[in-house]
């Protein structure tokens, strides 16, 4: 697929590390939010990653100046997809939201263009049911820091044609991704393990098998996992995490999905991990440490 243009939907965490390599990748690239807060916060991260790359010698202000032209920023949906080849969705994991976007994308996008959604868990077959063009619908799940996890993990439907696969294939190479390709089950492949991973990583904090760094460095070590569970919750985010985990219970009707208690008091005190600053780990002064005062 020759893609020029892509537009990006959503600045959050995702969507910024998205667009961003977007633009490495030598693409016109729109970054779409709703929010002017957002969508701001989104370009400074972009704009952070990049100077601490020219900070650590990997990135030449050149680079850094080529990339930025690439980049766009707008608040109006209709003007970021107007023209474009590629459509990636990043919004938050609202499922009413994203088919509710799909529906707005169908009209205003070109025909040609493919509509993908980051979703870490969502039925992809329900977000494409929300348009009249579910064949050119597909998953494309990004991993978190998007500009250095090598995966892409792409997903199918049922209604999802073999042109629109054979594109997410050929632009997740161009990203310089490692695309697998799975079924449109809950929680994919990478979400259903990890997910349940972390919260078994949970469970053995709250039995107090052993200290969260500990834990994490049991699985680095031992398995030659480059991240712990539970710092991966952390980054990742604990309401995400939470919210698979709740969605996978009710998808296969297995209580064993369901989140740790613990977990669910993080998420209830405002604790979502390294983006509040603080989660399983504390994470204020720039690193993570290990909490004395984790909810009981």
């Amino acid at each position: 697929m020759d893609v020029r243009t892509v537009a990006v939907i959503g600045a959050g965490t995702m969507g910024a590390g998205i667009a961003q390599v977007c633009a490495q990748t030598g693409w016109q690239t729109r970054l779409y939010d709703a929010f002017p807060e957002g969508l701001e916060k989104g370009m400074n991260t972009i704009d952070t990653f990049w100077e601490k790359g020219i900070a650590r010698g990997k990135t030449t202000e050149e680079q850094k100046a080529n990339w930025s032209a690439n980049i766009t920023q707008s608040t109006d949906l209709k003007e970021s997809v107007d023209g474009v080849d590629l459509v990636i969705e990043a919004v938050p994991e609202n499922m009413q939201l994203k088919q509710q976007i799909f529906g707005q994308l169908e009209e205003m996008a070109p025909s040609h263009a493919l509509l993908a959604t980051n979703t870490s868990g969502l039925p992809i077959s329900a977000i494409a049911e929300s348009t009249n063009c579910p064949e050119r619908v597909i998953g494309m799940h990004f991993f978190n820091p998007v500009p250095i996890m090598k995966l892409l993990e792409i997903v199918r439907h049922d209604s999802c044609s073999d042109d629109t696969i054979a594109a997410a294939q050929s632009i997740g190479s161009a990203m310089g991704k490692e695309t697998i390709l799975v079924n449109d089950v809950p929680g994919f492949a990478t979400s259903r393990l990890g997910v349940v991973l972390g919260n078994e990583a949970i469970r053995m904090l709250a039995d107090g098998v052993a200290s969260a760094s500990d834990i994490d460095t049991a699985m680095r070590l031992g398995y030659r996992h480059p991240m712990g569970p539970l710092e991966l919750s952390d980054l990742v985010g604990l309401d995400v995490r939470r919210d698979i985990l709740n969605s996978l219970a009710d998808a296969f009707d297995d209580d064993s999905y369901h989140p740790h208690p613990l977990l669910n008091s993080l998420v209830a005190e405002g604790s979502l991990g390294k983006k509040t600053g603080r989660g399983i780990y504390d994470w204020n002064e720039g690193e993570k440490s290990d909490r004395e005062d984790l909810p009981s």
